[in-house]
Order: C-alpha cells, then sequence, then structure tokens
C-alpha cells in the first residue's frame, strides 16, 4: 500500500482497491442494502461495494509485491544485487512518518477520552497497543487479544507487509539466484489456502495471520520475475492476459459466495494469481508504449497513487461522517447519499497528509539515511521516471 507506481493500469487497480476498503468500512456502519438503492440495485452487487474490503486488502499485498520487487530489479539489475542500506532506508523514510504521526494522534485521542478511539478491552493497553504497531505484530496482537478501534486495526496488514520486507533482501542475497529464489515464492504463494484455513479456529487471526498475507505478496513478488524475465509477447496475448486477470478479480468481488462451495480458502488463491496475471500484462503493456490511461478515471487513478495515505487515515473521515449521520437522525433509506462526500473527504485528507507530511519526509529522511541532499534525491526521482520511460519498446505489429 506503500508503493509507487508509474503505470497508469496499476495505479487503477490500486484505486480500485483502496475504494474499496474505504466503502466496505462506511458500509458495515450504514449499508447500503438498507438504502433505497437496495429496492431496485441488485443486492449482489451492494454486496459487492460493501463487503469486499479484505479481498482489497489482498490485492493491495499482490501489488506491493510486484511493485517493490520490480523497482530493485530496475534499480540494481537483479535481486541478489539488492542494496541492503538503500533498500531499508527507502522503506523506513516511506514508512515510518506516516505510522508515527498515527500512533501519537490516536494516542492523544485515547488519552483524552474520545469515542471511537479508546482502547477499551481488559487485556489490551495503549502501551502495548503502540508498541505492536511499531513493532510490526499488531496483527499477532488483535488475533490475541480481539480488534482494536478501527484506526489502529488497519495497520495490521502493515504489519505483514513489513515484515516480509525485512526477510525479502535477506532472501534474495542468501539464494543469489532467481532459479532458487523463485521456487521458494512459489511453495509460499500456492500455500494460502492452507494457511488460511489453517487458523479457522480464530476469526481474527485467521483474517490477519502472517502467511496468508505472505503468500500474496509472494504471488506478486513472481509476477514481476516473470514480466522481466520474458520479453512482451503479442498485444493479443497480453490483452487476453489482462482480461484473465480481471475476470478472476471480477468473479472473486462478485461471486465468491458461489465459488467459495467448490474452492474454499482457494478463492484467495484465484484472487491473487487473478491480479499477478492482471499486473504482469498491464507492466507488458507499459513496455510496449500501448498503455493509455483511461478517460474518466484520473479521479482514481490518484485514489491509487495517494493509497497509503489514504488507508492509514480514512477512518478519521468515516468515524466523523457516521457520528454526523447518527446525530441527523441515522437516516437509513438515505445513508447512500453519504458515500460520496466521505469518499471525496477521505481523498482529499490522503492528499493533505502526502503533500504536507509524508512526501516531504520521505526526501528528507533518504536524503540524510542515504547521505545525499535534497535535490538529488528529487533527481533521482526523475531519473527513475525517465529510465522507466527509456525501458519501454516499440509497439509490436
Amino acid at each position: 500500500m506503500d508503493t509507487a507506481s508509474r503505470n497508469p493500469g496499476i495505479d487503477l487497480l490500486r484505486g480500485l482497491s483502496i475504494l474499496l476498503v474505504v466503502i466496505h468500512h462506511i458500509g458495515l456502519r450504514i449499508p447500503l442494502k438498507k438504502t433505497v438503492l437496495g429496492g431496485f440495485v441488485p443486492h449482489r452487487l451492494l454486496s459487492a461495494l460493501n463487503y469486499n474490503g479484505y479481498e482489497a486488502v489482498f490485492v493491495f499485498f499482490t501489488i506491493s509485491g510486484f511493485l517493490i520487487a520490480g523497482h530493485a530489479l530496475r534499480r540494481w539489475g537483479s535481486l541478489d544485487r539488492i542494496d541492503f542500506r538503500a533498500f531499508y532506508a527507502r522503506r523506513f523514510a516511506r514508512i515510518m512518518p506516516c505510522l508515527l504521526a498515527l500512533v501519537a494522534v490516536l494516542s492523544a485521542l485515547h488519552l483524552m477520552g474520545v469515542d471511537d478511539y479508546v482502547i477499551h478491552r481488559a487485556n489490551q493497553s495503549l502501551p502495548r497497543a503502540i508498541f505492536a504497531a511499531l513493532g510490526l505484530h499488531l496483527n499477532w496482537y488483535e488475533g490475541h487479544t480481539g480488534y482494536l478501534p478501527g484506526n489502529w486495526d488497519v495497520l495490521w496488514s502493515l504489519s505483514i507487509e513489513e515484515v516480509f520486507y525485512i526477510g525479502f533482501p535477506i532472501a534474495c542475497i542468501l539464494t543469489r539466484r532467481a532459479w532458487i529464489l523463485a521456487p521458494m515464492l512459489v511453495v509460499l504463494a500456492l500455500s494460502l489456502p492452507y494457511t488460511h484455513a489453517l487458523y479457522a479456529g480464530n476469526e481474527i487471526w485467521q483474517e490477519k495471520a502472517w502467511l496468508p498475507g505472505m503468500a500474496a505478496i509472494a504471488m506478486g513478488v513472481l509476477g514481476a520475475l516473470a514480466a522481466a524475465r520474458w520479453d512482451p509477447p503479442r498485444r493479443s496475448l497480453i490483452h487476453a492476459l489482462c482480461l484473465v486477470g480481471a475476470a478472476g478479480i471480477a468473479s472473486i468481488l462478485l461471486v465468491e459466495d458461489i465459488l467459495w462451495d467448490m474452492l474454499k480458502d482457494g478463492c484467495l488463491l484465484l484472487l491473487t494469481f487473478s491480479a499477478a496475471c492482471l499486473l504482469v500484462g498491464l507492466q507488458w503493456r507499459e513496455r510496449l508504449g500501448a498503455s493509455r490511461p483511461l478517460r474518466g478515471f484520473g479521479w482514481l487513478r490518484s485514489f491509487g497513487q495517494l493509497s497509503y495515505e489514504i488507508y492509514l487515515t480514512h477512518m478519521f473521515v468515516v468515524f466523523g461522517a457516521v457520528r454526523l449521520w447518527r446525530a441527523w437522525g441515522s437516516d437509513k433509506p438515505h445513508g447512500w447519499i453519504w458515500y460520496a462526500p466521505v469518499v471525496a473527504a477521505c481523498w482529499l485528507l490522503g492528499w493533505m497528509v502526502a503533500r504536507w507530511f509524508s512526501n516531504p519526509a520521505d526526501r528528507a529522511l533518504r536524503a540524510r539515511l542515504l547521505g545525499k541532499d535534497r535535490e538529488s534525491v528529487r533527481g533521482e526521482e526523475r531519473g527513475t521516471r525517465l529510465k522507466v520511460e527509456a525501458t519501454r519498446l516499440e509497439p509490436l505489429s
């Protein structure tokens, strides 16, 4: 959720994913099926909008693995050449400013006794929640003690991603060859249905355990290796790959309840495999120079570009909007009216955080940790963009 992309198709997929997360958290409190839309819009479609936040996070995991590995391959040429210091410095600079700021704000709100932000379970405490969030095991903490308030709860996925990326460069250096690393990633990626089913006795831990999330990230890394290893095939095959990937994702989002009878926990494997196929297809289209932004969807691509900031902050907007909705009478039939302004406000808050906090902090930390001045960091960003443009191939007939 915290990686950058220069591919409009990938940004669009990320934007759709973060939008589903936001709508999911609104829908848990103002369900679309109980509004007037439930009278004429199919309930399956409304449920797909409201209740696919968890699936959207697994798409995020796949995208994150794809982008992190892809960036490493472009920057260092191969995964065994990863510069530990540079890799960890970039991850720290991107992740920690927003994480520390969020934990500080949530701690202050808890101490002030603000509703929706108070940690109230008898077996939970503020110091322990802070340690879990900064120690990247908030998912484990929730699995053993219960759900934390919503703004804390979103950090479960960050715990999975960052633990994976702490070990990722080490695994790349130790294996030293893609043909050794790739089978390990395949085993991890294919383990998703089994590791997810393994924790069926604990609903929270089943949702948030490390191994299922890491399996989705591994699928994304495999996609990046495949996209870099093979030259793009004919456009018709790329289009077919994108179509298959999009269809697989859509099938899970729309008819997962039907597929569940046949695939059980394999539905998540189908989702991550489909996402990886779509990502490879989108990357190949980019290399062919055939990637064009869809008109009218710039707002959704912007959601994708701000996905990290929106993900960490959107619950502030959701909680505030739900309180206003309740104060004005909890009008369920017209609850759908709240969705557009809440979504817009989530984007605006994410944009402000990125514009005035996370992006400047990212540049400043990278400059300090990598021993560069800020202009050099900006120049490096521009150089990376130009390098991506230069690696595109001429369109094939």
